[in-house]
């Protein structure tokens, strides 16, 4: 079995840095601010020597209140189910108070500690991490996890750990349904998660901007169906957005969306759709993913308040009628079973396993029951349709004089198309196609008959034109 390493240590030491690192990928948010980190991210590192799972986790005694506390636990969490603890440490800081606390609790664990003195750029070995043997935790791993120095070193302390075997590749993420929860601050995103995943994975807190980072977690649900659920920060407007840890917490969140099957965009039923949803609405559609629209908090609004806000979000979502909605209550639990099913039928929708002979006959009904507007007088003729790829659903049609067609009448297609096939809650990508005119950039050339009769034909017109 592969075993866990669980990365700790007060706030700012490098742990995000150092798991980045060992991954061997760009994961984890890391930006120079306290705190930055906050809700458990897993990584699989793969050595020479062996592998194990990564587990990076938020600063310790990093501050006070209940936001703290509730790091501190996602923290405890990771200790409780690790194999093996790198306990990271600051040298150019050097040994403090809040350390000795974490190591104090670290000896209770009776757990294998590694200790990790990160940032040694431009100090002595020998001397930089001298204060930290005092913890007696054995030797020292002396590395610079920005930079990669020493970090041969601290593979080696590990080495005795890991599972020698290589562990196969993971096939969840290549066979599951990737769901982004997308949303603006304080909607409910980490709430639901948590619901979905029948456990506290992340971080709830009644305040904005809890959640920091896009943390992926494979689950599989009560039904056998693999997901992969992404959870993302809050993405308010543009204007608002400050500092760089929130603007590369919102990148994370838009990327998040590129890489996803469908998008969970929830909603606060209290507020209803306001401009910034529509916003992030565009962002998703125009990533090609499907979308689907969690109107969450609905529970705890009066009969009057639940038709006012049903009518409002109608109003304001008419623009995209394919868009799926599900009203739940992601605290509370209400309506998220039907979520997860109306999440399927959108993941079904866009995977579109349609024969071109089928979608052929489907274009000529749509066609016939309303031909395209014809171009200087000439019909527009569209021959056959074929599809070219999933999520979205992609369908190119061939035809003659295709660059004329309006895009009035393209809506119309894709309209036509969704509906007929049950692609509900998928923007449907159309694409026209004509075949290139043989004789478009050939001139053909005249007989010598054909150069008389044009010179008679014109010495006659400049005739009747003297008269």
């Amino acid at each position: 079995m592969v075993p866990t390493f669980a990365l700790v240590g007060r706030p700012n030491v490098g742990k995000s840095t150092l798991f980045n690192r060992l991954t061997r990928r760009r994961d984890a948010l890391v930006a120079d601010v306290p705190g930055l980190t906050r809700d458990r991210r897993y990584g699989l590192v793969r050595l020479d020597e062996g592998a194990c799972n990564l587990v990076d986790t938020g600063g310790l005694f990093g501050g006070s209140g209940d936001l703290q506390s509730a790091l501190e636990q996602q923290a405890e969490l990771a200790l409780d189910e690790c194999d093996a603890v790198l306990f990271l440490v600051d040298a150019r800081e050097g040994l403090c108070a809040a350390d000795e606390e974490i190591a104090l609790r670290l000896r209770r664990l009776d757990k294998p500690v590694i200790v990790v003195v990160n940032k040694i750029d431009g100090a002595r070995e020998d001397t930089a991490g001298a204060e930290f043997s005092s913890l007696g935790f054995g030797e020292l791993a002396m590395v610079s996890a920005a930079h990669g120095k020493g970090i041969a070193g601290l593979i080696g302390l590990m080495s005795p750990f890991l599972d020698q075997t290589p562990p196969a590749e993971p096939t969840i993420d290549g066979d599951a349904i990737r769901v982004a929860i997308i949303g603006r601050p304080n909607v409910g995103k980490s709430t639901l998660a948590n619901r979905l995943l029948g456990e506290e994975r992340q971080i709830v807190f009644d305040a904005p901007g809890t959640t920091r980072d896009a943390i992926e977690i494979p689950f599989t649900a009560e039904s056998g169906t693999d997901y992969v659920l992404i959870d993302t920060a809050g993405v308010r407007r543009k204007g608002k957005v400050e500092g760089a840890a929130e603007k590369f917490s919102v990148v994370h969140a838009l990327q998040a969306m590129e890489h996803a099957h469908v998008v969970i965009l929830v909603l606060d039923a209290r507020e209803g759709v306001v401009d910034q949803d529509l916003h992030i609405l565009s962002y998703a559609a125009e990533a090609g993913c499907g979308v689907l629209v969690a109107i969450n908090k609905w529970d705890g609004l009066s009969a009057a308040q639940k038709q006012a806000t049903s009518a409002a979000a109608d109003r304001r979502l008419a623009f995209a009628p394919w868009i799926a909605t599900q009203k739940i209550s992601a605290l509370h639990g209400t309506g998220v079973g039907h979520l997860l099913d109306a999440l399927n039928r959108v993941y079904r929708g866009g995977e579109f396993d349609v024969s071109p002979s089928q979608l052929t006959r489907l274009m000529k009904r749509l066609v016939s029951a309303h031909p395209p507007p014809a171009v200087r007088g000439r019909p527009v003729k569209l021959r056959y349709a074929h599809k070219a790829g999933s999520h979205p659903p992609r369908i190119v049609i061939h035809g003659n004089q295709t660059p004329s067609v309006p895009a009035s009448y393209v809506r119309y297609l894709e309209n036509g198309f969704r509906d007929a096939l049950k692609l509900s809650g998928n923007p449907v990508v159309i694409e026209l196609r004509s075949g290139e005119n043989p004789y478009a950039h050939k001139k053909n050339p005249l007989t010598q008959r054909q150069l008389n009769r044009r010179r008679r034909l014109i010495t006659h017109r400049k005739r009747r034109a003297k008269r």
